[in-house]
């Protein structure tokens, strides 16, 4: 073949453009893999994400599904609580047999609450006010008592893996108490008595 059938060598200045052109392609490309890197670490990210909360939700729903059964039961353990708090003072040996037999009933009860980890929140008199824990039921003067404190517990409140079921009924010392309170540090404080 002569040379007139060969194609006829490139000038400099479009061996530049198209190399400028190579070059300006190369970096349009690399910047749309590393956008898509990048697309695929946020799916990745959010994927774990979703995987990490649903977990949570079924260890937490695997942990509390007793709760609303525990709340159905607080009741009978209230019951068989004020049932016990007033036995009959008759000596019929069937009346202390039925009044004994409650009493085991009330302590199964209790141990399965136990054995579930749904425990008890009976503040004693004295323990300061804990509105995460307790409902304040009516407020009273103590001379004994500082501003704020328990007087009195009159239902116990229950909590299942440090959620609380139900919050224990109390009665709290007015602010008009006199115990041994020092000045703005005082138990009550900051106990709001507003209805």
């Amino acid at each position: 073949m002569s040379e007139d059938s060969q194609s006829p060598e490139e000038t400099p200045s479009e061996a530049q453009a198209g190399h400028e052109g190579e070059v300006d392609d190369r970096s349009a490309l690399e910047a749309e893999v590393a956008a898509l890197k990048e697309q695929v670490l946020r799916y990745a990210a959010d994927a774990e994400n979703i995987r990490r909360r649903a977990e949570r939700e079924t260890n937490d729903a695997r942990a509390y599904a007793i709760q609303k059964f525990a709340r159905d039961l607080l009741g009978v353990a209230d019951t068989l609580g004020r049932a016990l708090a007033t036995p009959p003072a008759a000596e019929d040996p069937g009346v202390r047999n039925f009044v004994v037999g409650v009493e085991m009933t009330q302590k199964a009860l209790l141990a399965a609450f136990e054995s579930n980890s749904l425990k008890t929140v009976t503040p004693s008199a004295g323990d300061r006010f804990d509105p995460h824990l307790h409902q304040a039921m009516m407020e009273q003067d103590s001379p004994d008592l500082a501003p704020g404190a328990v007087i009195q517990c009159l239902q116990p409140g229950y909590e299942l893996l440090g959620r609380l079921v139900r919050p224990a009924m109390v009665v709290v010392a007015s602010r008009n108490s006199g115990g041994a309170a020092s000045g703005g540090d005082a138990l009550g404080a900051h106990l709001d008595t507003r209805a």
